[in-house]
């Protein structure tokens, strides 16, 4: 597995997490403090996060399928970006478990 393929979807888990944090805020505001410009906001945020998420699943599917998660990892990293925050967990989890993979795979590559 290419190191890319982890970049790439770290890169948007970040995105994914940031706007839907912006999302729930803006929401907050919207709904509970009857904030004026709040409903530009979110709809400007819920568009982007919309569209992103979406560029989100096709990563996050790509590295799961390179990596070769069962299923339910499969699904719980691709519904991360639902969650608030859960994006983030999600992220370092993975990445700390794919770069001890790649580390442990290199020395054996280097060898051959």
């Amino acid at each position: 597995m290419k190191k890319s393929v982890l970049t790439r979807y770290r890169v948007m888990a970040y995105v994914t997490g940031v706007l839907l944090i912006l999302l729930c805020l803006g929401m907050i505001g919207k709904y509970l403090l009857d904030m004026n410009g709040a409903d530009d906001f979110t709809r400007v945020v819920s568009i982007a996060h919309g569209w992103l998420y979406v560029i989100y699943l096709v990563f996050a599917f790509d590295l799961g399928a390179k990596a070769k998660w069962p299923v339910k990892k499969q699904l719980w990293v691709l519904i991360a970006g639902t969650i608030p925050t859960a994006a983030f967990f999600v992220e370092r989890k993975v990445s700390q478990e794919l770069d001890r993979k790649v580390a442990q795979a290199a020395p054996a590559t280097a060898k051959a």
